[in-house]
């Protein structure tokens, strides 16, 4: 994976372009410390931050290619899955190659069919295309979002990033938050709307979409988006397109010229793509695939069990491991550990994130790298499958408004008095929740319950899935590693969609149908437990450090966090160790010190990026 940066306007000036764009680029270093590589003619300036998976030769960037009297320049971050499907097509239509790169095949397919390459692109990418002689510039993004895309359109002048902090790096660029930025924060974090930067004038290429900006006028459309139709085929043939479906988008990611490994948790999805993982290894003869689980210091000693986590991932892990024969690692990680990046995090994101959900995964990437450069990750089938508490519980599917957003009267709690006449949480969060539904794609003559499951899925797609990719986009990215997400393949993606809801649950378990598609790959203990979430720690010593955290911003009188926030409000939330809220701020896991952790992290973002409101 790499970070492409870059900015196109009417100055055709090179002068003082370098500095500016060398300093843009400084800042995603750690998407891609492998090489780092400019074109900057005129009015065009181009930053590639490398990190090489495939042909370190074939692969620089920015690509560049002169055909059909046009000079065409490519800067590229993602993975292409199909890449020698295209190659085939692209051959046949005259074209050669002068490496085996996904990225000279994505180059030319835009040259061949312009825009309209991303129909028949299968992987995770985000991607520019510059036209020299035309002044036209292209930018898409894959189809869930998992490589991430940013802009910023200023009169005529177009900036993109694969991280804000590169946009906010252009000395004209300054790091504004206005009234809906606030609401964003307050309302909705740590997810955000599909498409808003939060800082004023950023903006996001939403997952499916692509964009053109030529003499300075911008135009963005939708490419891709999951389609409703009937389900036509009976349960038996749906488990087996599942299975078909999930092997073969497993197996197309784990091509790499460089050392490979998967994360597992004991879960379903991790487990499953482990198991595949680990057959193709033996296949192919090579070696024994590395895996690797997260754990803390202490844990088993100060575990609780509740309603999200019923048990302990470690009897699961070792099933799995010993059954597939693979070289498992278990990372346990301390106090420090999590303190050490809960900073680290919100500049990775450019935004207050998840506490130690964040910062630990930070760590435990950081730990993998030391193994490998590319792993496979079980995100986006709970989104997918139906795999979360509030796709089938009663009091969650009722609930008015995003259900893993339960904390609205704590939000407002904790806001300060004078600021609720013009900032209200409830208003913003349930205006962006009706928009997300009134845009879900709906089949006609659909009976009530079906509609609603389809819109719970649109909204599980577009914002819960958006945020855990984001985390683990900018957590492994932060360690310089790769990650890969077969759940993501989009024609998994639009096959499940028109499933009905009685196939998925099938047996009354969620994920019911990818259960039944993965028997015989994993045994029926795994298959057929709970589902658990990415763990967090129970250690009392990280509730005191955060809180220790928490006094040293309460006893500074400027404190920005209190811009926002009732200082005795958090004070009281302080002094409970964070017991006086026990509704999670968002998900599942955001409550105690988490929460705690998440306020600190908002006082660290605000005078680390110097937040003018």
């Amino acid at each position: 994976m790499c970070g492409i940066v870059g900015w196109v306007d009417s100055d055709s000036r090179t002068e003082g372009k370098a500095s500016i764009l060398d300093r843009m680029a400084e800042t995603l270093r750690h998407r891609g410390p492998d090489d780092y590589q400019t074109w900057i003619h005129e009015s065009a300036a181009f930053g590639h931050q490398r990190l090489i998976v495939v042909d370190p030769d074939g692969g620089r960037q920015p690509m560049v290619r002169t055909a059909r009297d046009e000079q065409f320049v490519l800067c590229y971050n993602g993975e292409l899955y199909n890449t020698e499907d295209i190659r085939s097509v692209l051959k046949s239509k005259g074209w050669s190659f002068a490496s085996h790169s996904d990225t000279e095949v994505l180059l030319i397919s835009y040259i061949e069919w312009g825009p309209d390459c991303v129909d028949h692109l299968n992987g995770i990418f985000a991607f520019s295309v510059w036209e020299a002689k035309r002044k036209r510039l292209f930018l898409a993004r894959d189809r869930l979002g998992v490589k991430p895309l940013f802009y910023s359109h200023q009169g005529d002048r177009l900036l993109y990033a694969s991280e804000m902090k590169a946009i906010l790096a252009h000395p004209d660029v300054d790091p504004v938050v206005d009234r809906s930025g606030v609401h964003e924060l307050l309302s909705l974090g740590p997810s955000r709307t599909p498409g808003q930067g939060v800082f004023k004038d950023i903006q996001e290429i939403r997952p499916g979409h692509c964009a053109l900006f030529e003499k300075g006028k911008l135009s963005v459309k939708r490419y891709w988006n999951v389609k409703s139709a009937p389900h036509e085929h009976t349960f038996d043939e749906t488990v087996d397109k599942v299975r078909e479906l999930f092997m073969d988008a497993s197996t197309r990611q784990l091509v790499s010229d460089v050392k490979l490994g998967t994360f597992l948790s004991g879960g379903v999805d991790s487990s499953a793509i482990t198991a595949v993982a680990a057959e193709m290894y033996k296949q192919n003869q090579r070696g024994t695939l590395e895996t690797f689980s997260i754990d803390y210091k202490d844990q088993a000693r100060f575990f609780k069990k509740n309603a999200f986590q019923p048990d302990r991932d470690e009897a699961f892990i070792q099933l799995v491991s010993q059954q597939h024969q693979t070289d498992h690692t278990v990372m346990e990680a301390a106090t420090e550990d999590l303190m050490d990046r809960l900073k680290q995090a919100v500049e990775l994101r450019d935004l207050p994130g998840m506490a130690d959900v964040d910062s630990s995964l930070l760590w435990f990437c950081e730990e993998i790298k030391k193994h490998v450069t590319v792993a496979l990750s079980g995100e986006c089938a709970d989104e997918i499958f139906g795999g979360y508490p509030w796709f089938y519980r009663k009091e969650d599917k009722e609930r008015k408004g995003f259900p893993w957003i339960r904390s609205l009267n704590e939000r407002n709690q904790l806001v300060r008095d004078d600021l609720k006449g013009d900032i209200d949480v409830e208003w913003y969060m349930l205006k962006r929740y009706n928009e997300t539904i009134a845009e879900t794609p709906l089949l006609d003559g659909e009976g009530e319950d079906a509609q609603k499951h389809r819109q719970m899925s649109y909204l599980n797609m577009n914002w819960f899935m958006q945020t855990l990719l984001e985390r683990k986009d900018r957590m492994s990215m932060g360690a310089s590693l790769e990650v890969r997400v077969p759940f993501s393949d989009h024609r998994l993606v639009e096959y499940v969609w028109n499933v009905p809801w009685s196939m998925k649950f099938h047996n009354d378990q969620e994920k019911g149908l990818l259960r039944q598609a993965l028997r015989g790959i994993l045994p029926d203990r795994v298959l057929f437990r709970k589902k658990n979430p990415y763990p967090k720690t129970f250690h009392p010593d990280y509730t005191q450090a955060v809180c220790k955290w928490m006094d040293e911003i309460l006893s500074d009188e400027r404190a920005p966090l209190f811009q926002l926030f009732d200082r005795d409000q958090v004070r009281k939330l302080k002094e409970s160790e964070g017991k006086s809220i026990d509704t999670p701020w968002f998900g599942q896991l955001m409550t105690g010190p988490q929460l705690i952790a998440h306020l600190c992290q908002i006082d660290h973002w605000f005078r680390t990026y110097r937040v003018q409101l």
